[in-house]
């Protein structure tokens, strides 16, 4: 009893401390009451419950905002990403009866693993609501990202809660605690240590611009992308001549079936007139109808002559928003005739030279994920443009969550970050996690920040090497533990 209601407070705690609300150091009291609970479990059929209990709540605190869409988007996300967290509770109380050493190093262990696994199943994964993202808002945490990654943030997170989980049930064998306090000393001592500023390129101007939609957060009628793309045209030609660099419309401000730049040539030519007239380049959002079942989402780049010089095509489409897996065996299901085309994914990234700066440019859900705009950084990108629509959320928490994660793209890999949406909010993020200016939530304005490129990180470099560490470390001891080292008594040599 006593454990259960634990664990339901944890994850309340958990769920409380991401955007809108936190602060984000809720997340480690949060975890720490979950794997209190789970010590206390008696049989691992009670861990197992407490398991699902700490990831259904969770999960539907934290992302209920995607019900906008109908529970037939919510309600298969929060079982299928809850029952991560039921088998870590099954797998880590069959083990309390272990010493406390070996303990922290399964638990730490197991979250790792659950987290990596997470980040690529299934559908190519899911890492909202990672401990480290809850920590955007503070900071200590920004301040480590470009050492250990947001992945590393959260291996640290769950280290420190369960090593004080450990130390309140120090009245059994906790003798072998010293590894994990020298755990998080390392980290201490490393972040402390003196690394390299990312070295910046001067400054240059862009303009940011959040053209919204002819209906915020609604559907309208066929026309809704035209009206779109001039919305944006039309805020564009309020821009003076030579006064920015770069011009960001973000995904989804043209498109459809009548207002892609490439298939729709007035639209392209009126880019182009603009990108001529302002002397900047441009990045421009598209999703592209390619036939009657597929199509593709798109960020589009003229240079100031107005020619396109190329684009970067979305690589990680969104599971049953933006294709539906296994479709035949779904189409039973009503609302997912509002998806009758699944999108076609790219295939890597692409780097987009302006002379002044390296851009490499992801597409809305794929700034939740860490590799997509490390990938961009390994390419030799030294600015990140994340160019997202979120219309289908209207005012929930979805937003603010998404800032929070590219929030923590910025301050890992080292690199300013234009974050542009079309009726969500628009931003400018620094290298350090800090925000700029900020649009609201469905407006039509522009806003102007100047960007810097920069030299990747530590992290950009190393990737989640801490996070894997940790996995390993934990696979390791539960081998030894499952299989214990059998030492043979030596021969003793008899005299005849």
């Amino acid at each position: 009893m006593i454990g259960g209601l634990l664990v339901l407070a944890g994850a309340a705690l958990s769920a409380l401390a991401f955007p809108r609300i936190g602060p984000g150091w809720l997340i480690l009291p949060g975890i720490a009451l979950f794997l209190a609970g789970l010590r206390m479990a008696g049989s691992r059929a009670q861990g197992l419950l407490y398991g699902a209990l700490y990831g259904l709540t969770f999960f539907s605190g934290l992302i209920w905002w995607i019900g906008e869409l109908g529970l037939v988007a919510v309600f298969p996300l929060v079982v299928a990403f809850a029952g991560f967290h039921v088998l870590y509770g099954w797998w880590l109380s069959g083990y309390n009866h272990r010493t406390l050493g070996i303990w922290l190093a399964l638990a730490v262990g197991g979250w790792a693993l659950m987290e990596l696994i997470r980040s690529y199943f299934p559908f190519n994964g899911f890492e909202w609501g990672a401990p480290g993202y809850a920590l955007s808002d503070q900071a200590w945490a920004r301040a480590l990202a470009p050492l250990y990654g947001t992945s590393g943030i959260t291996v640290l997170t769950v280290l420190v809660a369960a090593t004080v989980v450990a130390l309140t049930f120090r009245h059994r064998k906790w003798s072998l605690l010293g590894v994990p306090l020298a755990a998080i000393g390392v980290f201490a001592v490393w972040s402390w240590w003196p690394s390299s500023p990312t070295e910046a390129l001067p400054a240059v101007d862009v303009a940011i611009v959040q053209g919204s939609t002819p209906c915020p957060f609604e559907h309208c009628p066929p026309d809704e992308r035209l009206r779109t793309f001039f919305q944006h045209l039309d805020l564009t030609r309020t821009i003076e001549p030579g006064s920015v660099h770069l011009v960001v419309w973000s995904e989804g401000s043209t498109g459809g079936l009548n207002a892609d730049p490439v298939q729709n040539p007035e639209v392209g030519n009126a880019i182009a007139e603009e990108a001529r007239r302002i002397g900047a380049w441009f990045l421009v959002g598209s999703d592209r109808p390619l036939s009657e079942t597929q199509w593709e989402n798109v960020n589009i780049v003229f240079n100031p002559k107005g020619e396109i010089v190329g684009e970067y095509r979305k690589q990680h489409p969104v599971p049953f928003g933006e294709y539906i897996p296994f479709r035949p065996l779904f189409d039973w299901i009503p609302e997912l005739e509002q998806v009758p085309r699944d999108m076609i994914p790219g295939t890597g990234p692409v780097v987009f030279d302006t002379g002044l700066l390296q851009i490499g440019s992801v597409i809305s859900f794929e700034g939740g994920f860490s590799r997509y705009p490390r990938q961009h950084a390994e390419a030799g990108a030294n600015l990140i443009v994340v160019a997202t629509n979120e219309g289908s959320y209207g005012t929930t928490p979805g937003t603010d969550q998404f800032i929070g994660m590219t929030r923590m793209r910025a301050a890992e890999l080292g690199l300013d970050v234009v974050h542009a949406a079309v009726t969500g909010k628009s931003t400018f993020i620094d290298a350090s996690g800090v925000y700029g200016k900020t649009t609201g939530l469905g407006t039509q304005e522009i806003i102007y920040g100047a960007v810097a490129g920069r030299t990747p990180s530590f992290y950009a470099r190393t990737g989640d090497v801490v996070m894997i560490a940790a996995a390993l470390i934990g696979l390791l001891t539960w081998w030894r533990v499952r299989r214990p080292l059998v030492v043979s008594a030596p021969a003793i040599d008899q005299e005849e």
